[in-house]
């Protein structure tokens, strides 16, 4: 459900991998920029780095799976849902 909000949304899985990849490289930027901004020690900038880098995973599961939706069948026949995974399922209701 989640999946299809976010697709319905405009998100794609392209979306989620760049905010993937984004992360990374913003992980390795405040790690940078903190060990030379501050005077607090490596300590901290580990923190800020493993902080930022800790969402390139959600990112990347995320993309899996909106791709997994985006490559489903089309939808067949009225008040029947296909769900990203393939099975058709009958509404009830």
């Amino acid at each position: 459900m989640i999946v299809r909000k976010l697709h319905e949304a405009g998100v794609t899985s392209e979306h989620a991998y760049a905010a993937a990849f984004g992360s990374i490289g913003l992980s390795l930027v405040s790690w940078v920029t903190s060990m030379k901004a501050e005077h607090a020690g490596v300590e901290r900038a580990d923190r800020w780095g493993i902080f930022i880098g800790e969402w390139a995973p959600t990112f990347f599961g995320l993309g899996l799976a909106l791709a997994g939706y985006e490559k489903r069948p089309a939808a067949p026949a009225q008040g029947v849902d296909t769900p990203w995974w393939g099975k058709q399922e009958e509404r009830t209701g």
